[in-house]
């Protein structure tokens, strides 16, 4: 039971510290790529309390809920989307000798599984609101989630071909280094497609503020709109873990047995920088060109990726 709760525990501080710790990073790695001479100041040095004003900004914003508004389904959207993201940690190896929240034999089918979740509370958010512009953007971001769903569930399956498990920690026993270019293309289409489910740029048309408004979120305000947010860097946090544990060898690096966890959190914030410099470096994508790229380019690619794995795994065996 003690080792229950305190892995339960520790899984619950990750999940409140680390997106807090991305949105910080991605404050002053914009600020520091697009001259944003804000986020440098406040509090003194390096502008070290930019997070703390964010907060407190959004404490003191008023909690709005629409007349119109299906008042329950509208406060419960924030936590459906936020809270998948705190199950999806609990399966995620950190490093050796069951260094996990929770070893599941199914484990890559249960966190694919609980991220799809996510999209609900957007629906949830865009038909609560009582707006046809939130309505109009979460359908948007519904069609956008399931349409890049299949690729990165087509990319994930080829990781456990190779490995014959779809165990987490089983999959980070077998993997290899020779992987790493073996499964490239998987990971280039894993990650993209992570990018786009969690609408991030270049993939954020659902939200831009050029379209409709701010897609289902339009009516949000204060602590509900922050914890969209939250769910955002949680979900940065997620895909980047992820993304190391299949395709970059999660906790696997010289000095594994000791230093193993460390390899896992290096690599997991090296790809949410790389999640922030895209954000930074490339202009959005038109809603017919966003489609296209998960049908036309993303998908082919996962086939070509599950074919080559196929290819590979007969000629070793």
């Amino acid at each position: 039971m003690l080792d229950t709760v305190l892995r339960c525990v520790a899984t619950l501080v990750v999940f409140l510290v680390f997106p807090l710790l991305i949105g910080q990073t991605e404050h002053k790695v914009m600020a520091h790529m697009q001259g944003r001479l804000g986020p440098m100041y406040a509090g003194g040095f390096h502008g070290w309390a930019q997070l703390v004003a964010d907060g407190v900004k959004f404490v003191q914003k008023e909690d709005i809920v629409p007349a119109d508004a299906d008042r329950r389904v509208f406060q419960l959207a924030p936590a459906v989307s936020l809270l998948p993201y705190l199950f999806v940690l609990l399966a995620i190896p950190v490093g050796p000798d069951g260094f996990v929240g929770q070893a599941i034999d199914a484990g890559l089918f249960f966190v694919l599984a609980v991220m799809g979740v996510g999209v609900i509370g957007k629906l949830m958010a865009g038909w609560a609101s009582a707006n046809k512009f939130s309505l109009l953007g979460g359908l948007r971001t519904a069609a956008q989630l399931m349409s890049y769903e299949l690729p990165m569930v087509l990319a994930a399956a080829s990781v456990a071909m190779a490995a014959g498990t779809l165990s987490l920690p089983g999959i980070l026993d077998a993997w290899q280094w020779y992987w790493l270019p073996w499964q490239l293309i998987g990971a280039f289409v894993f990650f993209t497609a992570g990018l786009a489910e969690l609408q991030r740029p270049p993939f954020d048309m659902p939200v831009a503020d050029s379209e409709i408004i701010f897609g289902a979120y339009t009516e949000y305000t204060g602590l509900r709109f922050a914890l969209f947010l939250l769910s955002e860097y949680a979900g940065i946090l997620v895909v980047s873990a992820l993304t190391a544990v299949l395709f970059l060898g999660g906790w696997h690096g010289p000095m594994a047995d000791q230093l193993g966890w460390l390899w896992m959190l290096l690599k997991t914030f090296a790809l949410a920088f790389l999640v922030i410099w895209l954000r930074v470096t490339y202009p959005r994508l038109r809603e017919d060109q966003l489609m296209r790229f998960a049908w036309i380019v993303l998908i082919p690619l996962a086939l070509v990726q599950l074919a080559l794995t196929g290819i590979i795994k007969v000629a070793i065996a």
